[in-house]
């Protein structure tokens, strides 16, 4: 996984909590930092041609190498960046057999991440009602 992620225009960085109190700035800098890697793994998932190369890793259940490319009408080199996305993220793993790159999900990391969704989602969840109307809906409360 990445660990030195780029600074993304709205995404608060560690450094952000520098003025805080010492035990809050250190709580808050381990939340953002987490956030900060949620943030890029679900960057990673955000991209058709990533979604595929994941479902096609899964499918497969072992190490591949030239399947990923040929199941994408992309170009070697496009595939090639989208795979370093996703190993960066954690997401997948690689190694190297000769001159080629073998990938394969790393079931532990997806399983992580599905239950930070879990959580985030927990989170999200009104436990009350909401003032707006529904989606879809325009009438006024």
């Amino acid at each position: 996984m990445n660990k030195n992620p780029v600074p993304r225009p709205g995404i608060p960085s560690p450094a952000d909590t520098e003025d805080l109190p010492s035990g809050q700035a250190l709580e808050d800098r381990t939340v953002l930092e987490d956030r900060s890697a949620l943030v890029e793994r679900l960057r990673a998932l955000a991209h058709p041609v990533r979604l595929r190369v994941l479902e096609t890793l899964a499918g497969l259940d072992r190490c591949v190498c030239g399947e990923i490319v040929r199941g994408l009408p992309l170009a070697q080199s496009t595939v090639s960046q989208h795979l370093k996305v996703l190993t960066d993220s954690g997401l997948i793993r690689s190694r190297t057999e000769g001159q080629r790159s073998a990938y394969c999900l790393d079931r532990e990391a997806i399983s992580a991440l599905k239950g930070e969704i879990d959580a985030l989602f927990s989170a999200l969840m009104p436990t009350g009602a909401c003032c707006a109307p529904p989606a879809g809906r325009t009438e006024d409360r």
